[in-house]
């Protein structure tokens, strides 16, 4: 379990954006560890956490994204029935609300990763871990804070 730094890129909602991004990530040797798409009227907006903040934000940069950071709740779960259930449930009784939630689809050893955008980072990462639930050999913790928005160089000035 470890808290992660998620990006969240709005794009225009039109056929090619998304493989041009994500072309550009591979291009650029970034490793993606979960993404999740979703539209509205406007724009697409795709969820990503990745192995180099920092290499995220200067491609996003460099591409002219818009986008905005906030930590996420990187939980490691068994690939089974109720695993998710589990961590959500542990949640609800410390009173943490869940904005939302995705899961890869699988990772090393049978394993998935569940992502969560939970009110408080650290005291969700407590509760699991008082509870013995997403608990990975390594667990790494660098919130940052509250969420920032970051807007193409063209839309800051």
């Amino acid at each position: 379990m470890q808290i992660q730094r998620q990006f969240s890129v709005f794009m225009v909602n039109k056929p090619g954006v998304l493989a041009k991004v994500l072309n550009e990530f591979a291009q650029a040797h970034i490793n993606l560890m979960a993404m999740t798409m979703m539209d509205s009227v406007e724009h697409g907006v795709m969820r990503l956490v990745g192995a180099s903040p920092d290499s995220i934000r200067a491609l996003l940069d460099r591409l002219n994204m818009q986008y905005s950071e906030t930590d996420v709740l990187c939980v490691t779960l068994s690939n089974q029935p109720g695993a998710l259930a589990a961590v959500t449930q542990k949640l609800s009784e410390a009173h943490i609300n869940i904005a939302y939630a995705y899961v890869t689809a699988g990772a090393r050893g049978g394993k998935t990763t569940g992502v969560l955008k939970v009110a408080d980072v650290k005291k969700a990462m407590r509760v699991l871990q008082n509870a013995g639930l997403g608990v990975s050999a390594k667990t790494k913790a660098k919130s940052k804070g509250k969420a920032s928005i970051r807007r193409p160089p063209a839309a800051r000035r």
